[in-house]
Parts: C-alpha cells; structure tokens; sequence
C-alpha cells in the first residue's frame, strides 16, 4: 500500500507503542510483571487502524467494496493541510492547558500527530462516527469516579472503539481486557456472555482499574503507561530512573513500545479535538445513543426469537449487545438487560411474555427447526491463528481446514477463509408432512386449506378466534409480527377478543 514506505522511515524513528488489539499488559494486573517481548510494536497499532477503517467500510459498503478502499488509502494533497511546525506547538500547549495529563512537547510527540493528521485521517473520521454510541457513556462513568474526562480516547487507541474485537492473546473489548483481569474487576466470562464486550459494564471497570492505578503513582500519565505495560514495568522502570515520578523523565527508562504509549493518547486526543482544522469530516454513526434504550429480561430468550417476532436482525442487535456469545439470552440472578432500537421499546413490551413462552409454544404447536446452513467469509488478521478463528465461530480446527481445502493450519494475514454456520429456520411439523405428502405422486394427500379472510376494499382481513394473538396470526399467514403489528397500530393486544377483525394485507 502507499503508505508502507512513509510507515518504514517512521519506524526507524524508533516510534513503538501499544497496539489495541493486544493489552498484553494489562494482564499483568496489579503486581505482575510483563516481560518486554510481550509488548506491542507500534506496526501492530497501525494494524488496528486498518482493521477499524475495515469493519467501518464493511459496515457501510460490504467486504469487495470494503477491500477496494482499503487498497486505496492515498489522499490528494488539496485534501490534507498544511501547518508548520508552531501551529502544532500552540495547539498542543492549548490543550496542555486544558487537560489534567501533563503534555510535553517533543520529537517523538509532533511526529505521531502529523502522521495520524497525514496519513490516518479517515481512522479519526470513522472514530468520530463511531464515538456517537459510545462517548456519552463514557463521559457519564468517568465524571462518576471523577475521573479525567480526556480518557474517553484511552477506548479508540485500544480497539477503534470496536467492542468485539479481540487480540491474538485474548484481550477482548473497547478496553481490551484479558480474562484475569477482567475477573479482577467483576467482568464475567461463561458459555452464554462475556461481560469484557459488554460496552458499559468494561466502561465500568476500566474506570475503577485506571482509579486504582492514579492511586499508586499520584500521575495520570503513569498510570496509562502502567495501564499498557502493567505495574510491574512501571516500577522497574521507577527504580532505574532513580525514583522519578514524572512520567516525561521517567519515560525513558520504560519498554520501548511503551514509550510511545502516552504520545499516541496525546495524538488521538489531539486529532479528536481539532479534525475540523485538518479538513476531516465524520463519519455518520451508524446509531446514537439517544437512539436506543435497555429493557431488562425477566427469563431467557433467543435472538434469533427477537429477529422473526419483532423484526430485529440478529446483526444488528448483536452490534446493539455484543456481551452475548450464543442465540441465548440466559437467565440470571441479576437480570439480563438488553440494548433495543427506541422504535422497537413498545413493541417488545407488547410481545414480551409471548417471547418468554416461545419455546414451549413451538414444542405444543407441532413446531421444529430446521438447521440451514450459511457461509461467511473472514479474512485473517495480522497474528491471528486457525485455532482463534475456530473459537471466535464456535467451529473446530478442522472444519476450518476442511472447508478451505488446508492441508496444515498454516494460514496468513488476508487470506480469505470460509466458514459455514447454521441459522435456524422454524417451521411446522403438520406444514411439512403436508409439503412432503404433496409431493409424492402416490400420496392422496391434498394441501392444507388456507385460513379464510375478508376484504373491504382497501385491506385484507382474519377473522379472531378463540385463543388466537396478532403473533398466532403472524405465524398462521407466514407474515413477519412487525408487519401485523404496522397495520394494526389502532388495536390494543390486551383487549382482542374473537371476532375481532385483523388486517392481514393492504389491497
């Protein structure tokens, strides 16, 4: 790509620092020491750029048109300004000024930002869209353990403020927690959730774990260093320094990946700040928070459920509620608390108990599932292994092998694999025997009458009976419950008797 050669003169600069997809550190916890061979190059942080501008593009334009502008990250000259050496030098004392976290001005600090201000201008813009969802959380848990408000840019190096990534060691989440740590700080991890992906309840520890480390060296810029490379580094690197607890002295004495751990913060906290002088525009989100709203789940449910009963594609709430690892909402001590659409809060109060019952309905009505099987393809990411991909899809080693004709589970980065996952697809068992009995020639079988319906003129109507519920007709007539809910907006579900009439199709 045309940014190799420039990424190559960079790196002789010696500029390292974390990469967010990979908080080895913060495994180190609160004693531990890290070795330095564990720590991230700073190639491995523009790796997480590229894979944020990557799943942004593939949000909006899907993976072919996704790998076209990825191929093509130039940029006209017209399109990036120009400024000297002074306005970045005033612009940083400006915010110097403004923020709690010491900055000092140096070589290695005015070259991160004019490269991000160059060369990574859309990972700002996609942040800056992504940021809608996500930032007003933060800033309320941050006030709340009055902490700085600027740590909000701690998430968007550490993940691209993606909350399902996760690294080639585990480290999962906006925060990028690795498990023991995340266990240490109330994080659950079991078969159905992993709460280090939950956005607010990561937000939370994050807080509680950046207070903690604040509270051991008085120095918040100490305790983000502390925070990548853990406690243990930061206080060998104190002891060599001859007992410094300015970060900027101390800095010296650090891995030296995370020597420039600090300066990236400063960069993207700078680059947040000030994208509009540099001529970048934000990427739309693609939900703001205001849009969406919490329900909380008195049993378990399915996803899969909440797609064919209220019209909520399964990506689309996993995008909303990322902390879940299977179709099972599990029931917990305390409750589960989903993620919904604000346009989709009423309806789900209206169906709320059917979902609960769901199942058993399935199993009294005759109803079973069929496994369909659906391919999708991954594309392998920079020190991602055959065995990380199999857990991430909840298939094994050799099926992955199987699929893509691997005869070792040698893979690369960019190398496209595909994997087949099955979707559940409902249906009744008295509709089948009908469709099977059809079709055989000698069966004297016929199908199944449809239900009787009435019309007006202007809509298509069922006629309620006994026992029956919008859902019940959605079922019967094989119409999704969101389009029975659209027309009959004018009846209260708590009140339907038989007899009632039930729009079924505008004519």
């Amino acid at each position: 790509m045309k940014f190799i050669a420039f990424i190559f003169s960079f790196l002789v600069w010696s500029v390292a620092a974390q990469d967010s997809t990979n908080i080895v550190s913060i495994d180190s916890t609160l004693t531990a020491t890290e070795p330095d061979s564990d720590s991230l190059t700073y190639q491995r942080f523009l790796d997480v750029v590229e894979n944020s501008l990557f799943e942004y593009y593939t949000e909006t334009w899907g993976k072919e048109k996704a790998y076209q502008i990825i191929d093509s990250l130039g940029y006209d000259s017209d399109e990036k300004p120009q400024f000297s050496d002074s306005v970045y030098i005033a612009r940083l004392n400006k915010l110097n000024a403004s923020t709690i976290i010491e900055i000092e001005i140096n070589d290695d600090l005015l070259k991160t930002v004019k490269y991000f201000a160059r060369n990574r201008r859309r990972f700002t813009a996609v942040c800056i869209g992504r940021s809608k969802l996500f930032f007003p959380m933060y800033e309320e848990h941050l006030d709340k353990y009055e902490i700085p408000l600027e740590l909000k840019y701690l998430s968007v190096i550490e993940s691209g403020l993606r909350p399902t990534v996760k690294s080639r060691v585990g480290a999962t989440g906006l925060w990028q927690f690795m498990y023991r740590t995340g266990r240490m700080f109330g994080l659950e991890n079991d078969s159905y959730i992993d709460e280090r992906m939950d956005p607010v309840m990561a937000t939370d520890a994050a807080c509680r774990y950046l207070k903690y480390l604040h509270g051991l060296y008085g120095d918040w810029s100490i305790a983000l260093a502390a925070y990548n490379a853990g406690p243990g580094n930061v206080n060998k690197a104190i002891r060599r320094s001859g007992g410094q607890m300015n970060y900027w002295k101390l800095r010296p004495y650090l891995p030296k990946e995370t020597q420039m751990y600090v300066p990236n913060f400063i960069a993207m906290l700078y680059m947040m700040t000030y994208y509009s002088d540099h001529n970048i525009i934000p990427k739309e989100a693609q939900v703001y928070l205001h849009e969406v709203d919490t329900v909380c789940l008195s049993s378990s449910i399915r996803i899969s459920h909440l797609d064919s009963m209220l019209g909520i594609p399964a990506d689309e709430f996993e995008y909303l509620n990322p902390v879940y690892k299977t179709d099972v909402i599990p029931q917990t001590d305390e409750r589960q608390c989903i993620t919904l659409p604000l346009t989709k809060i009423d309806s789900f109060l209206v169906i709320e108990d059917s979902l609960y019952r769901h199942d058993a309905y399935l199993d009294k009505t005759g109803q079973s599932f069929v496994a369909l099987e659906k391919k999708k393809t991954h594309t392998v990411k920079e020190s991602q292994t055959i065995a990380q991909i199999a857990q991430l899809y909840d298939v094994t080693v050799n099926d992955v092998r199987a699929w893509n004709n691997l005869k070792s589970n040698k893979i690369y980065p960019g190398q496209r694999l595909t994997i087949r996952l099955t979707e559940r697809k409902y249906f009744s068992s008295s509709s089948t025997a009908s469709s099977s009995s059809s079709s055989s020639s000698s069966s004297s079988k016929t199908k199944k009458t449809p239900p009787k319906t009435v019309d007006d003129g202007k809509y298509k109507y069922y006629i309620l009976k006994s026992g029956e519920s919008l859902w019940t007709v959605s079922q019967k007539f094989g119409i999704p419950f969101a389009t029975i809910q659209a027309l009959n907006t004018d009846i209260d579900p708590k009140r339907m008797q038989p007899g009632d009439k039930i729009k079924i199709k505008r004519l």
